[in-house]
């Protein structure tokens, strides 16, 4: 059989995606997050499902993780009184009524280990409120990961075009392809977004003619995200990069042209 990167003939139609890297640090929340506002500003509604322990999307929707009482941690939980569904869990943003969120907290360690087709389950059960369901990963493989992976109709890889950002796509391949096999044949890899591609720097362009020669060219999705400094200013402040305006115009049009490209996977046809 192909591998991953070789399967791009006509993906399922599919409304949930999980965004992952194993690397930490390549901006699978600024992607994640970017992709939840471009959303928003064209009127669509979407759910963001935070599985990192850290919480960073959770946060910087506007949603305090210390004070969540029941988190996706409760809807990964199997049995017990603290077991919960996706449909309580989720709440609303604090960017707009068209964004909600599956916070995600601390309690997410616990479950590095169980079942894997819980949340997909669950997540299943809400597909239909939402345009689409983004799924921020944990930097890591384990079972959060694969959680996410089994629940997801399309995987993204964030890739920062460096060295270092390019190590072990190898193995998140291999768990898409494991994951493929074993809890979801329904599984497809979407592609993959560069973020924080700088205007000009030769290194940068060894690393995507590197990355190229990995995925191949097609798997590479267009436009990339630049490398900008509003971006990290609208993390810290908590705000959608949408709402910087003239400020965020590269990174606002290259995150509006990638959900468009969402939007072609997650449309159903007409029934």
């Amino acid at each position: 059989r192909n591998s991953s990167y070789d399967r791009h003939t006509m993906p399922a139609m599919g409304r949930t995606l999980a965004v992952l890297n194993q690397k930490g640090g390549v901006g699978k929340t600024t992607v994640t997050l970017g992709l939840a506002s471009a959303a928003a500003a064209a009127g669509r509604r979407v759910l963001v499902v935070d599985l990192d322990p850290q919480a960073s999307s959770t946060w910087v929707l506007g949603v305090d993780p210390a004070a969540v009482e029941v988190s996706v941690a409760n809807v990964l939980t199997t049995t017990g009184p603290e077991r919960a569904t996706a449909a309580a869990a989720t709440v609303a943003s604090g960017w707009s009524e068209l964004v909600d969120v599956l916070p995600g907290g601390p309690g997410l360690q616990d479950h590095e280990t169980g079942t894997a087709k819980r949340l997909r389950q669950q997540l299943g059960a809400v597909a239909d409120r939402y345009e689409a369901i983004l799924i921020d990963c944990p930097p890591s493989l384990g079972n959060l990961t694969r959680s996410a992976l089994t629940a997801a109709d399309h995987a993204l890889i964030v890739v920062e075009p460096s060295a270092l950002g390019l190590r072990g796509i190898g193995a998140v391949a291999d768990l898409i392809d494991d994951v493929w096999d074993t809890t979801n044949p329904d599984l497809e890899l979407a592609g993959v977004i560069l973020n924080r591609v700088p205007a000009v720097s030769g290194e940068a362009e060894r690393r995507i003619a590197e990355l190229e020669r990995i995925v191949g060219k097609r798997a590479i999705w267009q436009p990339p995200i630049p490398q900008r400094v509003v971006l990290n200013q609208a993390v810290g402040e908590r705000q959608p990069i949408h709402a910087y305006g003239s400020r965020a115009a590269d990174p606002i049009a290259a995150f509006d042209a990638l959900w468009r490209r969402i939007r072609r996977l997650t449309r159903r046809p007409p029934m």
